[in-house]
């Protein structure tokens, strides 16, 4: 298999070279929290002959996949099945309790849009699924049969940002009375059937966008996880460890930001001389503000086009 055919890894140069650094100390470790195709893992472990790679995927497809595109570097790789925000009992599992880098390459991956089986993709009529791990979990038909109006109203208007939640939750119970919404075609139809003519002509994007969107976020609990994943994250990287997150949508990046603004910014009570030690910063930031794609990759990857890219270093051990 071709997997280059098959999967772009994003801002895949600006990723080596932040982590760089950290990753040509001997004998290095670096997470890649979100395994995904293994993409951007294949550059790393190509890039640092002596590196050792822990990938986390809860993804059962996307751990085979891994595995067969990275079994050529042998025992250097360790994959786990799980969700990252277990990343510091994955890498005790390896018998570390430290790494020098982390990637995190968050949201859907081009493996799970791509086959409609598995309901992520609201242009595919496929059974309404969206679970990253197929082997346990709610599906977002469950969801969409069992959330009241105004809980369905409230996961559509915090992940989704979306103005019409309100309307789309009505339309939604209306409809599931009727009969089961079961697919991702017919949830597309009452979605688009509830939109208003003036609002279809004026807003970008799919109707179903921003619904799509917060039922696969609520389905696998993704912000949750990250907030949890993230401090875990900070944890075990050691010092001059790098840390890299890249984010597809506002919420995430917004979770990121802060998160590693707290990291960053002295706890210094106001008005002292001097800043205590204890109440250092433990982290730097790497890059001011995010990166973002070039508008070359976006035109090859059009993937890329939203990512937002932060990274920091730890530069003390925590108090």
């Amino acid at each position: 298999m071709n997997f280059s055919d098959i999967h772009t890894p994003v801002l895949l140069e600006r990723c080596v070279e932040l982590l760089a650094p950290a990753l040509e100390r001997p004998n290095a470790v670096v997470v890649d929290a979100t395994e995904g195709m293994g993409g951007h893992s294949e550059a790393l472990l190509e890039r640092f002959p002596d590196l050792h790679l822990i990938g986390l995927d809860r993804d059962t497809d996307a751990l085979t996949i891994a595995g067969e595109r990275l079994a050529r570097f042998g025992d250097r790789v360790t994959l786990v099945h799980t969700v990252y925000d277990d990343i510091a009992a994955a890498v005790a599992s390896t018998g570390r309790s430290h790494v020098d880098g982390i990637l995190f390459d968050l949201g859907v991956s081009s493996l799970q849009l791509d086959e409609a089986e598995r309901g992520f993709a609201y242009s595919q009529d496929a059974p309404l699924d969206m679970r990253m791990d197929q082997t346990a979990g709610t599906t977002a038909a469950d969801i969409i049969a069992t959330y009241s109006e105004g809980a369905l109203r409230g996961i559509f208007e915090r992940y989704g940002e979306e103005k019409l939640a309100g309307r789309y939750a009505r339309a939604i119970l209306s409809a599931r009375a009727a009969e089961p919404i079961t697919t991702s075609g017919r949830l597309v139809d009452i979605l688009v059937a509830a939109t208003p003519m003036a609002v279809q002509r004026e807003r970008a994007g799919h109707p179903a966008k921003r619904v799509f969107q917060a039922l696969r976020i609520e389905v696998n609990d993704e912000l949750g996880a990250l907030e949890r994943a993230l401090p875990a994250a900070l944890g075990v990287l050691s010092v001059g460890g790098r840390i890299v997150v890249m984010a597809y949508q506002s919420l995430e990046d917004r979770l990121v930001k802060r998160l590693f603004q707290t990291a960053t910014t002295s706890t210094t009570p106001a008005g002292l001389p001097v800043e205590l030690p204890e109440h250092a910063p433990r982290f730097r930031l790497l890059v001011k503000g995010a990166v973002r794609a070039s508008d070359q990759e976006m035109s090859e990857n059009p993937r890329a086009t939203p990512v937002r890219l932060r990274a920091a270093e730890r530069i003390r051990e925590a108090a």
